[in-house]
């Protein structure tokens, strides 16, 4: 609240004080933003998901480490701040370890087969139409990102 006592400089230092309360209580609004998650994420999210489950993307090329930590946030969240960069020279924590690592793998599976399905689809060795069947006879649904992607490779 304005008080015309005081200086500028320290009214300019009160109302800072106030604002670094309210982020360390609520957080930055980049932080708050990351907390919710919209449809997109989560149906992204859940086709890394089942698609690690069923056991098509399983296959990363490194391991990944998840630290189990029971007041770290949930898989979702974590997930968002992986996909954010905030665990970049980090050590990813979750409460959820065991789901983060499947969807996180199955992430950067994804990245690794679509190189190796683009180059054998222009070499001829299989179709597209032949990938897209295994995800659909699991009954996974690929987000329209992915399949732009794989597209992208296949045609460059």
């Amino acid at each position: 609240m304005y008080n015309p006592n005081l200086s500028k400089k320290e009214h300019g230092r009160r109302r800072f004080e106030e604002l670094q309360k309210r982020t360390d209580k609520l957080g930055t609004r980049h932080i708050r933003k990351i907390e919710k998650f919209s449809e997109r994420f989560l149906l992204i999210f859940n086709f890394f998901l089942h698609s690690y489950r069923k056991g098509i993307l399983t296959f990363a090329g490194i391991a990944v480490d998840v630290k189990n930590d029971l007041n770290a946030p949930c898989a979702r969240g974590t997930f968002r701040r992986f996909d954010d960069g905030q665990y970049k020279n980090k050590d990813i924590t979750s409460c959820h370890s065991n789901i983060v690592t499947a969807v996180i793998t199955a992430k950067k599976s994804w990245g690794l087969h679509c190189k190796m399905w683009a180059e054998g689809i222009k070499e001829g060795s299989f179709t597209k139409r032949e990938i897209l069947k295994v995800f659909e006879d699991n009954n996974i649904i690929i987000p329209d990102v992915f399949i732009r992607e794989l597209e992208n490779l296949i045609y460059k």
